[in-house]
């Protein structure tokens, strides 16, 4: 199989798939020659420059509103995916939110947010796809985008960094329990990546103005922040058979080396 169809007649599943990484995801699986890509987001708004761009690749498009802080639609989602398209072969969770409050600051109501966006929705998600899987008695690929943030974290991260660490356990239970039904589960801790709500954040919660991501990148080691298409790129390879029987890694994807020092 040609790296340039390496999702070849594949139905895939993004969630928050209309900016950032989940967006910069959707387009590559089109690209890699998936027949069917669905993205979820809250914002049909930002979902037609997406859709636009997988339709251009040759796929089939779909946009599914959903705010997965709902489980009950993190669950349709998939559903509605299987019931367009018969099956679901991949399934990407990209959907997060990540804001700031230290261990003082956070309130239970805060922490909630966090973990029904960012560990419970990929977990309904994930069940919901392999039950399709099984039922089909088919393989099948997930990646669940998680954060180098996991491993310790930024203090003003802690209901962040729990809900990220806690799926990055979830998806190596769950593929430690479905490696004999050859559905492979991996996760991706990407570092800092320059994105929409990334530029959001850094101008709301930090003061950041025009310009300030330039100054950023000039202090990381490879003159840049993460890219979403170059990330994306990755995740097209862990959903493929490329990827070969990798199954329960999670993999760091970053520019720094997690637990060195100077």
């Amino acid at each position: 199989m040609g790296y340039d169809r390496l999702l070849a007649d594949r139905i895939v599943l993004v969630s928050g798939g209309t900016m950032g990484v989940g967006a910069a995801t959707a387009i590559a699986a089109a690209e890699a020659g998936a027949s069917g890509v669905v993205i979820t987001g809250r914002r049909p708004e930002t979902a037609e420059a997406t859709l636009e761009r997988i339709r251009s690749a040759g796929a089939e498009a779909r946009y599914l509103q959903a705010d997965v802080a709902d489980v009950h639609q993190a669950i349709a989602s998939v559903e509605q995916t299987v019931a367009e398209f018969d099956r679901i072969d991949c399934l990407v969770n990209a959907a997060a939110v990540v804001d700031r409050g230290t261990l003082l600051e956070t309130t239970p109501e805060f922490f909630d947010w966090h973990v029904a966006v960012n560990l419970k929705a990929p977990f309904f998600t994930m069940q919901a796809a392999v039950k399709d899987m099984l039922g089909r008695e088919a393989p099948g690929s997930i990646v669940n985008i998680l954060s180098t943030s996991m491993h310790v974290g930024q203090t003003i991260l802690a209901a962040y960094v729990a809900s990220k660490g806690g799926l990055a356990h979830v998806t190596k239970n769950a593929a430690h329990a479905h490696r004999f039904d050859r559905i492979r589960i991996n996760g991706l801790n990407i570092g800092w990546t320059i994105t929409e709500g990334e530029d959001a954040v850094q101008r709301r919660a930090h003061g950041a103005t025009d310009g300030w991501y330039e100054s950023a990148a000039a202090k990381m080691p490879m003159g840049k922040l993460g890219q979403p298409d170059e990330i994306a790129d990755f995740i097209v390879f862990l959903l493929s058979e490329r990827s070969g029987v990798v199954t329960g890694s999670i993999i760091d994807w970053d520019q720094n080396v997690i637990g060195a020092l100077d």
